[in-house]
């Protein structure tokens, strides 16, 4: 057991450091540690890249790895959010038809963007995408909160069921949407439902990570309140709790920070439910641990798995929503089998 382990922290942040220069190092184009000392001396001192490999370094490789750890932690700690919420260790955001919502948001965008007032994109400028997939996973997400809910209580049998229907739903949106979208577009859509990060930028890096910072900030807020709910609303609200609030600024939260990374990477299921439940097995149901340790270790896994995408069939890449999904499927059902999901009757109450 490692819930007292002063070193868990240290270790988990010299492994992402290690792993995010592996990352930056192999690719398509191999980049040395000297060649991306130079690039970033290059950068500060005004000049162009000395060479190829320093411009791929700088405008590929760099944004794309950082993306990739903003969006892994983002997962991680929407999937201690949810699983805090509904007090229950197989929630995530694929489920809650959060994801599926911003896809929806974000793929009618991609088709009617253009039909839209030019007013509107002045005004919204680079986030009318990241808006229309906010509002997207939020309406998802607050139609299967409020399906799923019976009385006080929130049926995770309940949950799983409105999820898969409301999944449906949106996933029939972004089908529609790709079908009545022109080639470039309906491809753009389909490898776009699938996850990738090969069109990183340094603003899709900056947006993120600022939107990830003022949410995991306001999120570190809630922990104790979250431990709370561990005992159950009623419990919590003998403790001043108030949960109705309580749920509601989980679901912003939540789902402003999925949505603006789908947006920008796309689906990526499953990143969500494996870590936080691995780290619940080493550090415990405490979210003062683990809603930091989701974000060094979320970071960690998502940029593994995009080394994977890109290293396995290179030098074609792999969408990494298939590899995370083909990783993730098996750990979920192992989870359902472990709760003795599958086997109730009656569903079973958060």
């Amino acid at each position: 057991m490692l819930r007292n382990n002063k070193w868990f922290f240290i270790i988990s942040l010299v492994l992402l450091g290690l792993i995010l220069i592996l990352a930056i190092a192999f690719g398509a184009v191999s980049i040395s540690i000297s060649e991306m000392g130079s690039a970033i001396m290059h950068y500060f001192q005004g000049k162009a890249p000395a060479s190829i490999h320093e411009g791929v370094f700088l405008q590929l490789r760099l944004p794309r790895v950082l993306l990739c750890a903003v969006t892994g932690a983002i997962l991680a700690v929407s999937g201690v959010l949810m699983q805090g919420l509904f007090r229950n260790p197989i929630v995530e955001p694929g489920l809650a038809g959060t994801s599926a919502g911003a896809a929806f948001g974000a793929s009618f965008i991609f088709v009617m963007g253009p039909k839209i007032s030019p007013a509107i994109k002045e005004m919204t400028g680079p986030f009318l995408v990241p808006i229309f997939a906010f509002a997207g996973g939020l309406l998802a997400t607050y139609l299967v909160y409020s399906l799923a809910k019976n009385a006080s209580r929130i049926s995770i049998m309940s949950l799983l069921l409105v999820g898969i229907a409301i999944n449906a739903v949106a996933l029939s949106g972004t089908g529609f949407m790709t079908y009545i979208a022109r080639d470039p577009q309906a491809r753009s859509i389909t490898f776009w439902n699938l996850g990738t990060f090969a069109g990183a930028s340094w603003l899709q890096v900056w947006i993120t990570s600022a939107v990830a910072a003022i949410i995991f900030a306001l999120s570190f807020r809630y922990s104790k309140q979250l431990n709370a709910l561990l005992l159950g609303e009623e419990e919590a609200s003998y403790l001043g709790v108030d949960t109705k609030k309580l749920k509601t600024r989980i679901m912003i939260l939540n789902t402003a920070m999925v949505s603006v990374a789908t947006a920008f990477v796309g689906v990526i299921g499953f990143m969500g439910l494996i870590v936080p439940h691995i780290l619940r097995l080493i550090l415990g149901s405490d979210n003062k641990k683990l809603l930091p340790a989701a974000i060094i270790v979320g970071a960690l896994l998502m940029v593994l798995a995009d080394m994977g995408a890109r290293l396995l069939l290179a030098p074609a890449e792999m969408p990494i929503g298939i590899l995370t999904s083909l990783v993730g499927a098996p750990i979920f059902i192992i989870l359902l089998k472990k709760f003795n999901i599958l086997g109730q009757k009656g569903g079973y109450n958060a």
